[in-house]
């Protein structure tokens, strides 16, 4: 739902004008240069811009064809209507031959014919092209101009005018129209005419004028004779003085004024007609009876009020046909309660007022709309029972809306801090302030205040709810008071700076006096200034303030330098996100921000601020900084909940970040020619974040997401999209956020606030199981709650951080319990997060998983009873019911990763007894990898190298080996191998040539036709070319046998053919066979040159580490270059820290490998000068780094190899970020666990040793100190491998067997 403030309308007589079309009724108004087309109070259906021209004066619009016509000076713009009635097009600019450029007045008649009335009147035809078919001038401008219903007679007045000319038709062909006329002489200034409307298809009509005058009458002209020479004839009057005759009002209270409004005879059958469908045909009453004797007589209702709430009502019925016809003026009804003046103007006087009525299609309501020239329009809308009822009524009319706003285009949103009072700006520099009505909904505004400047506003900030306003200009901060309709400046304070203002900040103060308030503004060369401001409480004491330039409400309290303000670009207020300012006693990280700056390197820092009025000081304080690598960037926002929102120079791509772990969360691209324009920050009362992104012609909404490890998904979503081209194609100015999660959304001088409900269409609701029809609605914050509340424990994300954290046992009875909850689960029914399992069982630490596979597994787990291994039984029934049932809280691709863990740990459970945990992790993950790849039947890009460090430190890799060769029929492949990454995790240098050499028999013999070549640097690498040279003496069919193998019976100990190798391998190089190339590069024993090519030119670093330590062992120099120039700078461009710590660990650096898990790696590492925005990304932070750094800590410790590498603080910071994780996560059971289990390592207390081991100490220590200053570059370590590591082989010399002996193992 959406409500709109169409604009302020114009102060002329032909601005609004509504009509009915095709059963459907348009409100139609002009406002500065926009034509606003409306179907309801909230119902905009289109706003048409004309910026190449002044402001539109008049506007009309034709029943009978749905067209549009508006005037703007000498021009005329004809709109022609759609089918649907959603869309005018615009058919024909008129440029119409003026005095002083200015239409007054557009009529509509029959056959597309548009009158035009200026200093002359203008007939044009309009059906096909434009044409100027008649034109007379005038003794003075026409002021109004009116076809008659059947377009026979024309009815124009001018300004100040008491005769009313009357045109009467004489010919009706295009080529020869001509008009004769007549005068209507009234006693007084003619103020509006109006003709009677007949039914259209209807053969006859009455031509029948009604003319209200400056004395306060209605008069009744109509056709008496025919063929007289005065067309119409004046037949009836009704006196507006005396027709409102009070009771109970004395005479000196009484006044003259008068209104007056007609219901046209159709309105009111309608109306009656829609009451005499409603109310029982069985028991009517008076009020009914007569009502329905009066819309028997079909009569035009002419109702007369005054200010007092004083109604008369008069019909006026005619008889006779279109040549003659007699009317009759009878009483209708008289009420003392028709408050339709019961609020005063908000702007004007409210003296000048139009008004105008029609009945609603829907029901039985009659709709009078007031336009105020002072700059409004006012939707009233009553029962017909209501309105005429002769007793008391409480409100016959009640208010559905205002249209008011501005008359030039928006350009500034600002909202206070609560988002219940917003201000506006234009182009102009007119202001306005705007306010939430209070128990209405977040969608309606009401106009407060306005205030026009002189000069260019930098900086605006809304002070007490809106109800005063603090303006920034270049050299001067203003007070202004906001409280009364027209604002007024209350205090000036100049300032002297060279410098640009930046911002405008309040500063919150404890125990600051009612009316205090403190502002600060940052300057471009970082400068600071500081304001204090005394509001007044009392409104009279402020309009008996001495003037604009008084100071007695604001002084300047101090002056500050900000740091770190050398490369400042920008400073911008923290978006509250609906939450108010919050003051704290200290100012420390807790604190809440106030501000973010941020440079043209693209470093963000938020600030905290406090301030002493007393001394007078100021203190800013950085809570946390992030480097985003996004030069010059041209727009950012930032929250209260520490998220920034950043685009870059070209505003083409929109970043979104944390600045807590300084990680990127989003990252977005919307395309070329869409420019961001415009971020605004909310909250859900939960503190989840929302963010508006503004486009010239969208506004996406996006909704933080819980943080999925699990397929790596975004922390971030769409759930709506606001396009504004469905209204109009003027381009967006400004949004922002209203209290309760309404958005603002400022289009030219329009301001169409949107309110919480979000289609079901909109989002993935049938993915995200929530309960609600496909045309249904649902609330945009209940929304994001659902899609950030905490997690089920069954949900897939849960278990896999629960297989992670070594909770096997944990994760067997949570199926088992899930199991037992779906056996008698329909659609419909609710189920326990929990699953019934006690929250304290997942804090109880079980033993790990060698203690729990001692036990006997039975074959059903009990729910009541102590959980057990889950039998295949049980896994079978599980798996089913998840094809079958619709789980609460799962999307369908969950329920596939659920069904795919179930297996998975199934299968795991099997082999328990034999692995270690690490082993469980790998298995498990890499089970769920396969499963995942074969339904998707896409190509899979391996197991992250998270699994590899898992499998690298486990003391089980020989059944892991096993396993994983049984998931490819024991034929593992180069492809397969890269997939596990088994070559990256074997320790053992022995089998890790076993299973390279398997695997090369496997690529030689995987198709029919044995190619030797598919297998070369493979052999190669294992130093075995003898073997390939007998694979190469059975290849008779290849064309490059022969040559071949007399090149491989040379000796390539001997230079001469290291030579030809490496000219081949060159050679090979050019025809880009690069894989072959490798492989003649590693018979001429060039490693590097193989490797080189594996990494560069193949892209396959796996390939190349493989090659390095199969060739030459894991203590080789080319491995350990290879691993710190291409692994670990690869690592840092990342940001992955897998990755690092399995590089360091391969370095024998154990101890960096640690650090690697728990500080960024730009701690440890050279950061890279072209670092992508992947290295910062939240999904290189896991969760699970956590348990492999306790891992390793525990070792470490057991092994009693020296202090604690990372320091206390270190640690608990990355504990604290670790439990942040589980719960953005939605794992909030893991995150309380973590924080309540973990034990920090105590320093055991040493004796004290004599002087001599004193002296040894510190001659060890110098020793130690000495062997890590270079920590990257060292290949060996002094200290002991854990026992996850065996020593390696020394390098295997160069052997030739007999290939003869070996064909056997290839079938040959």
């Amino acid at each position: 739902m959406r409500a709109a403030l169409p604009g302020k309308p114009q102060a002329s007589l032909q601005a609004l004008c509504t009509a009915s079309w095709q059963g459907n009724r348009y409100v139609v108004y002009v406002t500065g240069k926009a034509l606003t087309i409306l179907g309801g109070t909230d119902n905009l259906i289109q706003t048409i811009y004309h910026n190449d021209c002044d402001a539109l004066d008049a506007v009309s619009v034709d029943e009978r064809t749905g067209k549009i016509a508006t005037a703007s000076g000498n021009k005329i713009y004809v709109y022609d209507a759609s089918c649907s009635g959603r869309n005018w097009m615009l058919q024909h600019i008129i440029n119409v031959a003026c005095e002083r450029n200015t239409i007054c007045t557009l009529s509509w008649g029959s056959s597309g014919q548009l009158l035009v009335g200026s200093r002359r009147l203008q007939l044009f035809q309009t059906v096909n092209e434009e044409k100027l078919i008649w034109t007379c001038e005038l003794s003075s401008p026409a002021k109004l101009a009116f076809f008659s219903f059947d377009s026979t007679l024309i009815a124009t007045t001018s300004r100040f005018d008491r005769l009313v000319k009357t045109w009467r038709q004489l010919s009706s062909g295009s080529d020869d129209v001509r008009f004769d006329c007549s005068y209507l002489i009234h006693p007084s200034t003619v103020t509006s005419i109006k003709w009677r409307k007949g039914n259209y298809g209807e053969e006859h009509g009455e031509n029948v004028l009604y003319t209200t005058c400056a004395d306060n009458k209605i008069r009744v002209w109509a056709i008496v004779d025919p063929h007289g020479l005065q067309m119409l004839q004046l037949l009836a009057e009704v006196d507006m003085i005396e027709s409102i005759q009070p009771r109970n009002i004395k005479g000196s209270s009484r006044t003259d004024v008068r209104y007056a409004f007609m219901i046209d005879r159709r309105d009111f059958e309608s109306a009656f007609a829609a009451y005499s469908h409603e109310a029982a045909l069985d028991c009517k009453s008076d009020l009914q009876n007569h009502l329905q004797d009066v819309a028997a007589r079909r009569p035009d209702v002419w109702v007369v009020v005054d200010r007092e709430g004083h109604m008369s009502a008069w019909g006026c019925e005619f008889h006779g046909d279109k040549t003659r016809s007699t009317v009759e003026v009878f009483n209708v009804a008289h009420v003392d309660d028709f408050l339709v003046f019961n609020h005063p103007p908000q702007f004007g006087d409210g003296q000048n007022i139009q008004m105008s009525a029609f009945s609603n299609k829907d029901n039985a309501d009659l709709v009078l709309l007031l336009h105020d020239f002072g700059g409004s329009i006012e939707w009233l809308q009553g029962h017909i029972q209501d309105v005429f009822a002769p007793t008391c009524v409480r409100e016959r009319l009640k208010i559905k809306g205002v249209w008011t706003g501005h008359d030039s285009m928006v350009t500034k949103l600002v909202r206070s801090n609560t988002g219940k009072a917003l201000m506006s700006r234009t182009e102009s520099y007119e202001c306005a302030v705007w306010r939430q009505g209070r128990g209405e909904t977040v969608t309606k505004l009401s106009q407060c205040s306005l205030m026009s400047m002189s000069n260019y506003i930098h900086r605006m900030w809304l002070l007490d709810e809106g109800n005063f306003v603090a303006i920034l200009e270049q050299q001067s901060l203003s007070i202004w008071d906001s409280r009364r309709p027209v604002a007024s400046q209350i205090a000036k304070c100049s300032y002297y700076d060279p410098g640009k203002p930046l911002c405008l900040i309040e500063i919150p103060l404890e125990n600051a006096k009612p009316g205090m308030k403190y502002l600060a503004t940052v300057t471009s060369d970082s400068q600071g200034i500081v304001w204090e401001a005394h509001l007044p409480q009392d409104e009279r004491t402020t309009m008996a303030s001495s003037g604009p330039g008084t100071n007695d409400y604001l002084r300047r309290l101090c002056s500050f330098d900000l740091e770190h303000g050398k490369d400042l670009k920008y400073i911008i207020p923290v978006d509250p996100a609906g939450s108010p300012i919050t003051v704290t006693k200290f100012l420390d990280l807790f604190a809440k921000d106030l501000a973010i700056a941020y440079s043209h390197s693209g470093v963000f820092r938020s600030y905290a601020v406090k301030l002493d009025a007393a001394l007078p000081s100021v203190e800013w304080l950085t809570t946390a900084e992030v480097t985003t690598h996004i030069k010059n960037p041209a727009l950012a926002s930032g929250s209260s909940n520490r998220k920034i929102a950043v685009t870059d120079a070209e505003r083409l791509g929109l970043t979104i970040w944390d600045l807590r772990g300084g990680q990127l969360e989003y990252e977005m691209h919307p395309g070329p020619g869409e420019l961001v324009q415009d971020l605004d920050w909310s909250s859900t009362p939960n503190d989840q974040s929302i963010l508006a992104v503004g486009f010239p012609h969208r506004v996406l909404i996006l909704a933080q997401l819980r943080y999925d490890y699990l397929d790596h998904g975004p922390a971030w979503v769409s759930i709506r999209e606001i396009s504004t081209l469905d209204f109009t194609p003027h381009p967006i100015g400004d949004s922002t956020w209203l209290a309760g999660g309404g958005l603002v959304v400022g289009i030219g001088n329009q301001l169409i606030s949107y309110d919480t409900s979000v289609a079901a269409s909109e989002v993935f609701m049938a993915e995200l199981s929530i309960p609600v029809h496909q045309h249904s609605m649902i609330d945009m914050w209940q929304l994001v709650t659902l899609l950030n509340g905490p997690l089920p424990v069954f949900h897939p994300q849960y278990l896999a951080q629960f297989i992670l954290s070594g909770k096997f046992e944990c994760v067997q009875k949570i199926l088992a319990s899930l199991n037992s909850s779906l056996a008698y689960f329909t659609a419909g029914d609710s189920m326990d997060k929990f699953l019934g399992i006690s929250a304290d069982y997942f804090f109880t630490e079980h033993g790990d998983m060698s203690l729990a596979c001692k036990q006997s597994a039975p074959d059903e787990s009990s729910l009541n009873g102590s959980t057990v291994a889950i039998s295949e039984g049980v896994v079978v029934e599980l798996n089913e019911r998840l094809a079958q049932v619709s789980v609460p809280y799962l999307t369908s691709q969950n329920q596939i990763h659920l069904a795919n863990i179930v297996e998975c740990v199934a299968l795991a459970e099997k082999h328990r007894r034999s692995m270690d945990q690490n082993a469980m992790r790998f298995y498990v993950f890499f089970r769920q990898h396969i499963l995942l790849k074969a339904r998707r039947s896409a190509r899979s890009q391996g197991v992250t190298w998270r699994e590899i460090a898992w499998a690298q430190h486990s003391n089980s890799q020989d059944i892991l080996v096993d396993l994983v060769a049984k998931n490819y029929q024991s034929r593992i492949l180069w492809n397969h191998a890269k997939e596990t990454g088994m070559f990256m995790w074997l320790i053992d240098i022995d089998t890790l040539r076993i299973q390279f050499e398997t695997m090369a028999r496997n690529e030689y013999t995987k198709k029919d036709e044995k190619n030797p070549i598919d297998c070369s640097i493979f052999y190669m690498a294992l130093r075995k070319k003898n073997i390939l040279l007998g694979l190469w003496r059975a290849a008779a069919w290849h064309p490059e046998q022969a040559s071949t193998q007399r090149f491989l019976s040379n000796n390539f100990n001997e230079p001469r053919w290291k030579t030809a190798a490496l000219k081949n391998a060159y050679a090979l190089l050019g025809k880009r066979r690069f894989e072959y190339a490798a492989s003649f590069f590693l018979l001429a024993d060039s490693l590097q040159d193989a490797v080189n090519v594996c990494a560069n030119q193949l892209h396959d670093l796996q390939l190349a580490i493989a090659i390095a330590r199969v060739y030459d062992g894991d203590q080789s120099k080319i491995l350990h270059s290879l691993l710190r120039k291409k692994v670990l700078p690869l690592a840092a461009l990342r940001g992955d820290r897998w990755l690092a710590t399995w590089a360091f660990w391969m370095l024998g650096r154990q101890d960096l490998a640690e650090k690697a898990l728990i500080l960024p790696l730009s701690a440890i590492l050279e950061e890279s000068e072209d670092v992508t925005l992947q290295a910062k990304s939240f999904l290189n932070i896991d969760p699970a780094l956590i348990i492999l750094y306790k891992q390793l800590r525990e070792v470490r410790s057991q092994k009693r190899q020296g202090a604690s590498l990372i320091k206390a603080h270190m640690e608990w910071e990355f504990i604290r970020q670790t439990a942040r994780l589980y719960d953005r996560m939605g794992c909030d059971l893991l995150a309380l666990e973590l924080v309540r289990n973990w034990k920090f390592p105590t320093l055991p207390v040493r004796p004290e040793k004599s002087s001599d081991e004193r002296l040894d100490s510190r001659s060890s220590f110098k020793h130690r100190r000495s062997s890590i200053l270079d920590e990257t570059r060292s290949s060996t370590s002094t200290e002991p491998l854990p026992g996850a590591m065996r020593k390696p082989s020394p390098p295997v010399a160069f052997e030739e067997p007999n290939a003869d002996s070996l064909l056997d193992s290839f079938g040959l």
